[in-house]
């Protein structure tokens, strides 16, 4: 069973509402995980309970469940409203822009993300959804320069320019924070990135590349219609006489 199933079978008959299709789509997805994270958490403030221990313990087999769990447990509901909007743009561009193979690259980079901090993370609990954003967000930046794709670079400089301290996260600087979790799943999107560059996308493009494309094709017309340079003086020469 196909996950994204919304192409049309015969390429003849075109849907005239493919693109609002996957555009609710692609909305639907990372909704539904920011709604499970805020689940998630309400639940654990209201029941008194610590979900911590679904968490990533590196090393430990106890905490290998945290590769599928600890994306969606955090610490504070700060820690939860900073990886929300993040999450839900990365999210939402990998289902748009990459189509047939998004949820490949996602659920990869998911992986990833979580299996390196439990091979190389500290010993303590590692929680939250950061480890993916920051796969997802270098992902798409490499992503971008490979494929020299401007729509893509401006994504990661709109969500570095939300998620202020993405930089910084991939240094050992707060004793609090698992860096490892920021460096290891960059690294992730950054190798991801490289590995699906083989794969064809939708290019899209500003109405501005549209236009100087147009100009480009319009020079060119004019000069394969001149293909002798002296001809055309010699008739420019013809006509003033």
């Amino acid at each position: 069973m196909k996950i994204f199933n919304y192409y049309p079978s015969d390429p003849k008959k075109p849907d005239p509402d493919i693109e609002k299709k996957i555009f609710f789509h692609s909305l639907l997805i990372p909704a539904a995980f920011v709604v499970t994270f805020w689940i998630v958490k309400i639940i654990e403030q209201t029941t008194s309970l610590s979900f911590v221990k679904f968490g990533i313990y590196p090393l430990q087999p106890e905490g290998l469940k945290g590769i599928i769990f600890s994306p969606f447990l955090h610490s504070d509901f700060n820690h939860l409203i900073s990886n929300s909007i993040p999450f839900f743009i990365l999210l939402f561009a990998i289902i748009y822009y990459y189509r047939r193979i998004s949820y490949s690259i996602f659920f990869v980079l998911y992986f990833l993300s979580g299996l390196t901090v439990w091979l190389a993370g500290r010993p303590s609990w590692h929680i939250g959804a950061s480890g993916v954003i920051y796969a997802m967000a270098a992902f798409h930046f490499v992503s971008g320069i490979i494929r020299n794709d401007v729509r893509l670079l401006t994504i990661s400089v709109v969500v570095v320019f939300l998620y202020g301290g993405l930089i910084w996260g991939i240094f050992p600087i707060d004793p609090r924070i698992s860096w490892e979790g920021h460096l290891w799943g960059a690294v992730s999107g950054i190798v991801m990135a490289f590995y699906y560059s083989k794969y064809k996308i939708r290019r899209f493009k500003f109405d501005w590349e549209e236009e100087d494309e147009e100009d480009d094709d319009d020079d060119k017309d004019k000069s394969a219609g001149n293909d002798d340079p002296d001809e055309s003086f010699k008739t420019e020469l013809q006509n003033d006489q």
